[in-house]
């Protein structure tokens, strides 16, 4: 199969609440994310709402990692997309899952740009594990 890149879909649930309202925590995890998944930061920003919940987007050159947290569920969607062929975005998830203390995830990848004409090959053990994985 080949792709542009790769689409990571991840669902945090059960995280301590404190963590998912803590606007400068998501920054930093975000800029750690994106340094363990080999990325490229161009730029960060973010929201913090009122009473709680945060919303961030890191800008990547291979693409972007969101996130949008609601800490009153403790729940947190986040959204990572890379292109090329050295960016590790499943890395980026393990990271926060582990970082936001997630009792439970689930992690859908999906491959990108398929029939586009513009294609890297997925190896074998990244198409293997492609769709859904459940923490």
């Amino acid at each position: 199969m080949n792709t542009v890149g790769v689409h990571c879909i991840l669902e945090l649930k059960g995280c301590p609440s404190h963590l998912l309202d803590d606007e400068q925590l998501i920054l930093e995890t975000m800029i750690a994310a994106s340094q363990r998944a080999m990325s490229t930061l161009l730029d960060i920003t973010s929201h913090k709402f009122e009473p709680q919940g945060v919303t961030a987007l890191a800008l990547l050159a291979e693409s972007h990692i969101s996130i949008h947290t609601w800490p009153e569920s403790g729940y947190a969607a986040v959204d990572i997309f890379t292109c090329g062929e050295t960016a590790k975005p499943r890395v980026a998830c393990e990271y926060f899952v582990r970082e936001f203390q997630a009792a439970d995830h689930t992690l859908t990848v999906l491959p990108r740009g398929n029939g586009c004409g513009c294609h890297h090959p997925l190896t074998p053990k990244e198409e293997a594990t492609l769709w859904q994985v459940r923490g």
